[in-house]
């Protein structure tokens, strides 16, 4: 895999009025895995999206080897980064082979013959997914597990450096969802690609990435290796919830365990005005006072 530099610089997103992100910064670690986390709505999917070149910043750039992306040609960039959405559609009747064909798009010309080349990338993103078995199966009639393995399949088919995936786990039962993620995490061993998710699960993501960014209302949180992200404090202010945060037994990562919403500190109620007295609290006591009111209240 060719070394790259990826990184959003002061970007700032929005849809119509509304700003999402502002003035964000991320640099991209280059050859590994990584995720974004953060409460609904808080800009993750905007800013992953965005750094995709599917949005376009009102102020900012998103540079890629030093180059504006949004400004490089459409084939330049998915030759190099490659995107999973959520919730991907696709034609109906497709079988899973056409699907992951699909992937060599970026790499061949208008007029380009299909070459072994296009056929070894296919097959091997198959069988790294798991998912030759099912080539002629229409996709449509498969599991929500065995469908994300295909989509996945056919981002690796691209063969990109980068790869970028939202919400690559949603809708998937836990097995599942630790089949897409050991697939993932092997295959940043084993090429070096670097993945950067969006995920919601802080437990996974910490157990399976080697660096997080938390963000809260568009705004980066905290961000590097998962034990100095995943913390009480930064689960308090990005998801506004006590925990406890302790070690996995196996792995030693951050484990995150809710123990429900944090409240602001109880309000005192409001204590009707009281005539000052000598001596009370926060005013000083009568042999304290200055001797001119001594002398004044013996005047009285």
């Amino acid at each position: 895999m060719t070394d790259h530099d990826f990184s959003a610089e002061a970007v700032t997103v929005g849809y119509g009025e509304r700003t999402v992100i502002e003035a964000l910064d991320l640099t991209v670690p280059d050859h590994r895995m990584g995720a974004i986390i953060g409460p609904n709505g808080c800009g993750k999917s905007t800013l992953l999206r965005t750094m995709a070149r599917l949005l376009r910043p009102s102020s900012g750039a998103v540079l890629l080897d030093g180059r504006m992306i949004h400004q490089m040609p459409t084939r330049a960039v998915a030759t190099v980064l490659g995107l999973l959405p959520q919730s991907p559609t696709c034609p109906d009747g497709i079988v899973v082979e056409d699907l992951v064909s699909r992937g060599r798009a970026p790499h061949r010309g208008t007029f380009a013959r299909w070459t072994a080349a296009d056929d070894e990338a296919i097959a091997s993103a198959m069988a790294l997914t798991g998912t030759a078995e099912l080539a002629t199966r229409p996709v449509d009639e498969l599991s929500g597990g065995q469908r994300q393995r295909v989509w996945i399949a056919m981002a690796l088919a691209q063969q990109t450096d980068l790869l970028l995936l939202d919400e690559p786990t949603t809708y998937l039962d836990l097995a599942y969802q630790i089949d897409v993620l050991e697939l993932l995490a092997e295959l940043n061993r084993s090429t070096g690609t670097t993945v950067v998710m969006v995920l919601h699960d802080i437990n996974l993501a910490a157990r399976y990435c080697d660096w997080l960014v938390a963000m809260r209302e568009g705004t980066v949180m905290a961000r590097g290796r998962p034990a100095d992200v995943v913390t009480q404090d930064t689960m308090t202010r990005v998801f506004d919830l006590n925990t406890r945060v302790i070690a996995d037994p196996v792995n030693g990562s951050p484990i995150v365990i809710p123990l429900g919403r944090a409240r602001p500190a109880p309000q005192q109620p409001e204590q009707p005005e009281q005539p000052e007295k000598p001596g009370q609290p926060g005013q000083p006591a009568p042999e304290d006072r200055p001797s001119q009111q001594t002398g004044n209240r013996g005047a009285a």
